[in-house]
């Protein structure tokens, strides 16, 4: 799938997410990035983007209490132990030896992502993953440092980006994707994204990725561009290009986007899945909208295969 991604025109692949420690792997069959020994394994992949003249990001997470993979076998941590709401796995809460531990191993995810050649890093603080959960009131009922304000939710968050920065050098591309809004009462809200956001963006952030919601199926695929108002108010605040995720399928109304708003960048993965070579299609001419039905079908076959495509 990567290679027919590069092959097909996008100009910058973030790949699945890697995990960063060795007993906290929340999917099966995932990438990871938590031993010096997998940089190796990361390299055919990095060629294959550069070949095809495609950059490459690598994303990173702890993946926590999401998802209910391996749950009684993987260490599974939070900022508190709160029952997830989709899976109800309750964490373990946190403590300040592993906060470090935590800040460690992204920076060292960092380094290996560097030495195996790709492009930059994601720092995925988003859908109710764990970076996430610290700056929701919902999961994050610390009363240390890490809990309470607004400023203390944000600061594992920015740790993370401060550890990796000093870890890669000023040179190395950072990216961070974030939820505009939990949407959920109890959650994160758009006034933390700003905030989590312009912090960020002081530490000089490369990019931000702007998506929403604390699962696939939050997303109202019924309106193109879902975040985009979200996104453009984001844009409005920070010096650091700001990416969109969520419903892209329309490249007329991306371009009225790009026309009007602040936001420099797309970020498409369903419609890709459903078409890799959608990009050389649209540049080809042909502008009608992507076929993907955002019916959330291919996140129930391994590798995330769209169902109408054969093979």
């Amino acid at each position: 799938m990567y290679e027919e991604l590069a092959a097909g025109g996008v100009g910058t692949i973030i790949t699945g997410y890697a995990h960063v420690l060795a007993d906290e792997q929340p999917n099966p069959g995932m990438l990871g990035i938590y031993d010096d020994f997998l940089i190796a394994h990361h390299l055919p992949l990095v060629e294959v983007a550069h070949r095809h003249h495609a950059r490459i990001i690598l994303q990173v997470a702890y993946g926590g209490s999401m998802t209910d993979y391996q749950v009684g076998s993987r260490e599974i941590w939070g900022p508190s132990a709160v029952p997830q709401k989709r899976t109800g796995v309750v964490p373990t809460e946190m403590t300040a030896a592993n906060i470090q531990t935590l800040i460690g191993a992204c920076a060292a995810a960092g380094q290996r992502a560097q030495a195996a050649g790709y492009d930059g890093v994601e720092i995925h603080a988003a859908h109710g993953y764990l970076l996430s959960q610290f700056l929701s009131p919902y999961y994050n009922q610390r009363t240390d440092a890490y809990g309470g304000s607004r400023e203390n939710r944000a600061r594992l968050i920015v740790e993370v980006y401060e550890a990796m920065r000093n870890a890669v050098g000023p040179q190395f591309a950072i990216l961070i994707k974030v939820n505009c809004s939990d949407f959920d009462e109890e959650g994160a809200t758009f006034d933390d994204c700003q905030y989590l956001c312009q912090e960020l963006d002081r530490r000089s952030i490369d990019g931000v990725e702007i998506s929403g919601g604390l699962s696939p199926w939050d997303m109202n695929a019924s309106r193109e561009g879902v975040f985009g108002e979200y996104a453009a108010q984001i844009a409005k605040l920070i010096k650091a290009p700001v990416i969109v995720v969520g419903v892209n399928r329309d490249p007329q109304a991306m371009q009225e986007t790009l026309d009007t708003t602040n936001i420099q960048y797309f970020s498409l993965s369903r419609p890709l899945l459903r078409e890799p070579n959608l990009v050389q299609r649209w540049e080809s001419g042909d502008k009608t909208e992507a076929r993907c039905i955002y019916c959330c079908k291919c996140f129930s076959t391994i590798g995330n295969r769209c169902i109408f495509v054969k093979g």
